[in-house]
């Protein structure tokens, strides 16, 4: 399968308050659409070759997979901290951007027009604030940090598939809340917390400043094969239920 294809989302994203520049990874499926879409929201560390890997897996998997570049109109130094900022606020330009994603895949030819969210670390916080912004069919939140106000967030929001380590200190009882408060808002869900994995379990590799990967491994943050292969059975199961 062909390597992710780059795209311009500025024109959809600057209109409406967004990155004036935005770069997009657009992953396709073998074959004739048309097909529903994903928008992959990457980790706090960018867009790398895991992040690619994950957007093509989800290609591989029969949708149209679409990673915008959060960090495109600045750089990871300049938009990282503004970005974390707006995944645990639910406001700032991201959103605009990941809207733009959003668009683009609604709006693409081979599109059924449905379309869901995924994302990582980072990623996974706005996953979870998109999942109740009325926009996209299903989400899949993966180590995301919850937000305050949980159960506003969640109102009216759609199906969520959720993925927790239970060696992650930084999220240590999250799934169990965020298991608690899908109860409560009556949105259908699947949360799971891996007891063996910790925080980025989902990667196929290491990744990070390479003389910080060792303090990564004793924190337990890392790839954890077991967990990542039963995690994406689950997202493409509850995928395929919901996006149709």
């Amino acid at each position: 399968m062909p390597s992710p294809q780059t795209v311009d989302l500025g024109p959809l994203s600057s209109p409406g308050g967004g990155s004036p520049r935005l770069t997009g990874h657009l992953a396709r499926p073998r074959g004739t659409g048309p097909w529903p879409g994903v928008v992959v929201v990457h980790e706090a560390l960018g867009v790398d070759d895991v992040m690619l890997r994950q957007t093509q897996r989800l290609a591989e998997a029969g949708y149209l997979a679409l990673m915008p570049d959060l960090f495109t109109d600045g750089g990871t130094r300049r938009c990282l901290v503004p970005t974390m900022r707006a995944a645990l606020s639910g406001r700032g330009r991201a959103y605009q951007d990941i809207h733009a994603a959003r668009t683009y895949l609604t709006e693409h030819p081979d599109s059924t027009g449905t379309t869901g969210v995924i994302g990582f670390c980072m990623g996974g916080a706005f996953a979870l604030i998109s999942a109740g912004q009325g926009s996209f069919q299903a989400a899949s939140v993966n180590y995301g940090v919850l937000p305050k106000e949980l159960d506003t967030v969640l109102e009216g929001a759609c199906p969520v598939v959720a993925s927790y380590g239970g060696r992650d200190r930084m999220l240590r009882g999250s799934a169990d809340r965020l298991d608690a408060a899908l109860d409560r808002a009556g949105v259908v869900h699947d949360v799971r917390e891996y007891p063996q994995a910790g925080h980025s379990f989902l990667n196929d590799a290491e990744v990070g400043p390479r003389p910080l990967r060792p303090l990564f491994r004793i924190s337990g943050m890392g790839p954890h094969p077991e967990a990542a292969a039963d995690a994406w059975q689950r997202i493409e199961a509850f995928f395929a239920t919901h996006l149709t």
